[in-house]
């Protein structure tokens, strides 16, 4: 059995209620919830949210809303995986379970992708499977502000080396992590020795935890269409 979880806090600060806020002529979280839907991998789509509006508007885009989630796992401190944790108990579900943890603030979400990361964690004994993509710039050559306002590299010795030189390095992409039930309820981190990415393109990827970062996603996602 497939499980979609949704986890749509209401407490958003930096963008107010942004997981039921209007992009592009949808609100935020129909996205995710029509892209589970649209993958055709899920006997059920559970949004775990500690809002009425928000349940209110999951429940109208075809998601379930079995429960509502308690205060203490929906502040600012409150972790996925303790958030997935708790959804995963109150469902009671068996430990054969697939859960796909799917972020409410993923817009440009691929239901491909999420059928694409099943195969691959359907093919190989893994804890989890997420969407990753490649930093768009070699980390190397990063470097920090002195309290000064002067400049230090964190690798300097990578200075003089050609871009092409130096090995890639990839993040989260926030959209989905595909993971086992005992994996989850043991908090074992997605970033571990037994997890695999599904590599998204640059294009495809974009946070959004601040105004910019919501402009931005609204250009891809009207360019994404466009090309469409």
């Amino acid at each position: 059995m497939n499980i979609a979880i949704i986890p749509a806090r209401g407490g958003s600060k930096r963008i107010p209620r942004k997981n039921i806020k209007e992009f592009c002529g949808k609100l935020m979280i129909a996205y995710s919830i029509e892209a589970a839907k649209k993958s055709g991998c899920f006997e059920r789509i559970i949004v775990s949210t500690d809002d009425i509006e928000i349940a209110s508007v999951a429940k109208q885009y075809g998601a379930e809303v079995p429960f509502i989630r308690p205060d203490d796992i929906s502040d600012d401190y409150a972790t996925t995986l303790d958030v997935i944790a708790h959804a995963i108990t109150e469902l009671n579900l068996p430990k054969n379970t697939n859960v796909c943890c799917i972020y409410a603030t993923a817009p440009l979400i691929s239901s491909l992708k999420i059928s694409e990361g099943l195969e691959i964690f359907n093919s190989s004994v893994l804890d989890y499977v997420f969407s990753a993509t490649e930093f768009s710039y070699p980390i190397q050559r990063a470097f920090k502000l002195s309290s000064n306002g002067t400049v230090e590299m964190f690798q300097p010795e990578l200075f003089n080396h050609r871009s092409q030189d130096l090995e890639k390095a990839y993040h989260d992409a926030g959209q989905f992590y595909w993971g086992k039930v005992s994996a989850f309820l043991g908090h074992k981190p997605f970033f571990g020795s037994n997890s695999k990415p599904i590599i998204l393109s640059n294009t495809q990827v974009q946070d959004i935890d601040s105004k910019d970062d919501w402009i931005k996603a609204e250009l891809m996602f009207e360019l994404i269409n466009a090309e469409k």
